[in-house]
């Protein structure tokens, strides 16, 4: 891939957002690698997290006086990369930090003199159905009509996100999936690639004012091609638990007449609704035409497959997160089981 450079590709002073993520740590990691001067903002220190030449400042996402105050303390930046995400998905959360810290980031940054914006996004957006994706939405929007260059990103799946069975299949037990394991198919990225392809933003003439989809590398893959080449790098023959889709509606059914009453279960019937869109909805472009899913519109980046990655958790040489905080990049299995009415 050619990469234009703008301005000779010199070293930007860069504000970052959702540093502390995984996939904010290898955006970090890109920037420094590639000379830019990086300031994070961040809940709290992470120095093991993130290198010894990053600055680091506490601040308050919810409260746009810290982020002016103690984030910008007016100094002057050149460009604002936001990897930022709500932990949840839950309609509160999703609002809060989806949309409103991003807002007051942006309004912080436009002060500090900011021309050029980089935004990671989710691909789920295209076809929004839940609270958070509205809440990105709506500061997508609020981003393209402030006037600042912007780039905004929306991956595909993440290695992690697809990672969650490793354990469970080593341990002996089948690898679960919804429907025949072939309702849904992406193009993984792996966290290197993707914070590589948000840093070749700042230099990429042809990326800016743009809405960019984007894969990793390879075919589109189904969650159950994820299982079968699972199972032989472990030396098994394949076994699966097929769910059915109609016990998640039944879930988001239950849950949320509950719900009417009991917060807490409110809150649950939500989990089962973003379980139930990512059973059944692609990671990938979806064509407005048509109303399906195109892997070959998808673009693709990078050099490292989600199988090479379950190689090296398999040798040891990677660890796959336990747990997965942030929806859009969430399997079902995995949102379903936090709200604990999944049944093994």
């Amino acid at each position: 891939m050619t990469t234009v450079r703008s301005e000779g590709g010199k070293p930007r002073r860069v504000l970052v957002l959702g540093a502390t993520g995984t996939i904010g740590r290898a955006t970090v990691r890109a920037l420094v690698s590639r000379g830019h001067e990086v300031v994070c903002l961040v809940r709290r220190r992470a120095d093991a997290a993130l290198p010894p030449s990053v600055g680091q400042r506490i601040v308050d996402l919810a409260d746009p006086s810290s982020l002016a105050r103690d984030g910008v303390r007016g100094e002057a930046f050149d460009v604002l990369v936001s990897c930022l995400a709500s932990r949840t998905g839950l309609p509160d959360d999703a609002w809060a930090i989806d949309y409103s810290a991003q807002s007051s980031a942006l309004h912080a940054s436009r002060a500090a003199g900011v021309g050029h914006v980089v935004l990671l996004s989710a691909i789920c957006v295209q076809k929004p159905v839940l609270a958070f994706q509205h809440a990105k939405l709506a500061f997508e929007a609020e981003l393209i009509a402030s006037g600042l260059a912007y780039t905004i990103v929306r991956p595909t799946a993440f290695f992690k996100s697809l990672s969650g069975q490793i354990e469970r299949v080593r341990r002996g037990k089948p690898f679960l999936v919804f429907g025949d394991g072939t309702l849904t198919a992406c193009k993984p990225i792996s966290d290197d690639d993707l914070g590589r392809y948000l840093v070749d933003c700042l230099d990429d003439d042809a990326r800016r004012n743009r809405v960019l989809p984007i894969g990793g590398p390879g075919e589109a893959i189904t969650p159950k091609a994820q299982g079968e080449r699972l199972f032989a790098l472990l030396g098994r023959e394949p076994r699966f638990r097929h769910v059915p889709v109609r016990l998640l509606d039944g879930i988001v059914a239950v849950l949320g007449m509950l719900g009417r009453w009991v917060p807490a279960l409110a809150a649950k019937a939500e989990l089962a609704r973003i379980g139930r869109y990512y059973a059944t909805e692609s990671m990938l472009v979806l064509d407005p035409a048509t109303g399906r899913y195109d892997a070959q519109a998808t673009p693709s980046t990078g050099s490292e497959t989600l199988y090479d990655f379950y190689a090296s958790v398999i040798r040891g040489e990677a660890v796959a997160a336990a747990a997965v905080h942030r929806p859009p990049r969430e399997q079902p299995t995995s949102v379903a089981k936090r709200g604990r009415f999944f049944v093994r």
